[in-house]
Parts: structure tokens; sequence; C-alpha cells
């Protein structure tokens, strides 16, 4: 499974997702943008879009709620430890209140892994973060033998929100 981001204008996306209703689109609404996401087996119908794999997920991705977008720059050499790591968190959110899906995006083309939670609302997302859950998923970074944990990012990683609702709308 794939999963291709293209930004633009809030009318712009939502006529985009317009034209392929049969497709598995879900616009995105941001301060300043707006995030199309295409999840499909086969290939985008955007122009020039980011790239991702999907390596892991939970349920699927709905037109609505609060959207976390971990974007994490990880190094070459680094990617089969990050995407160790980040296998074995998914069963830290499943449980929560107000979860509703979740990817691990692999980059093609790029360095920056994502990591996209949809929760309910911001309130959901926060009260996760506040979680023994979170506490422990998190603090949980085995060692690896040979490996220096800053070795394997490239630069700070960074967080993008969204909702499923135009802002206007909320």
């Amino acid at each position: 499974m794939f999963l291709y981001l293209t930004s633009g204008t809030p009318d712009f996306m939502e006529k985009v997702r317009k034209k392929h209703k049969k497709e598995d689109m879900v616009v995105l609404h941001g301060s300043g943008n707006s995030l199309l996401l295409h999840e499909t087996e086969g290939k985008t119908k955007f122009a020039t879009p980011r790239k991702f794999e999907v390596i892991d997920g939970i349920n699927s991705i709905e037109q609505r709620g609060y959207f976390v977008l971990n974007n994490i720059p990880v190094t070459d050499e680094g990617r089969p430890i990050f995407e160790k790591r980040f296998l074995n968190r998914s069963s830290a959110f499943t449980d929560e209140p107000g979860f509703i899906a979740y990817r691990l995006l692999r980059p093609i083309k790029s360095d920056i892994y994502i990591v996209l939670t949809q929760w309910t609302g911001p309130n959901s997302f926060e009260a996760w973060k506040n979680s023994k859950k979170f506490i422990e998923a998190y603090s949980k970074q085995e060692a690896i033998p040979g490996v220096d944990k800053q070795n394997i990012f490239n630069a700070a990683s960074y967080i993008t929100t969204y909702s499923g609702k135009l802002l206007e709308e909320n």
C-alpha cells in the first residue's frame, strides 16, 4: 500500500478529491495550507506528490477528526533501526479513547518518515501524550551495539497538525 501527499489551497484540494470520488482520498486542513492524502495499491492521481510506502497501519483514515503528522528525518543507515523501533509502538495507542487511525510511512525519494495518527480531536491526542502508555512506549529505546542514537537522525523531528474539516467550520 502507498500513501501520496500533495498540498495546496483548501478549495483546490477539495475539487481534486471530488473529481476522484472512487479513490481513497482525505483532505486535511491546516493553518496556511491543506494536504490531500491518497492511499492506494495503484498509481496516484497527483502530478507531483510526496510518495510513501505504508509499512504499518491501523484502521481506515476518515474525513474527520484531528491529524498529527510526526515528520522524522532519518539517515539511510538509520532506517532499519528506526523502523524496528516504530513497528513495535503501534499498540501504544490502539485502545486509547479518541484514537481513529495510524500509519507509519516510509519515504520514497526522501529521508523524512511520517508517523500519522488520527484522533477525534486535539484533546484526545493530548490525553494520549500524557498517558502512561505513551511514556512507556517512547522511553523504551533499546540500545543497539555500535549505533549512536544521533547517527540515525538527519535533523530534529517536527510535528504538523491538521483538521478533517475546514478550520472555519470548527
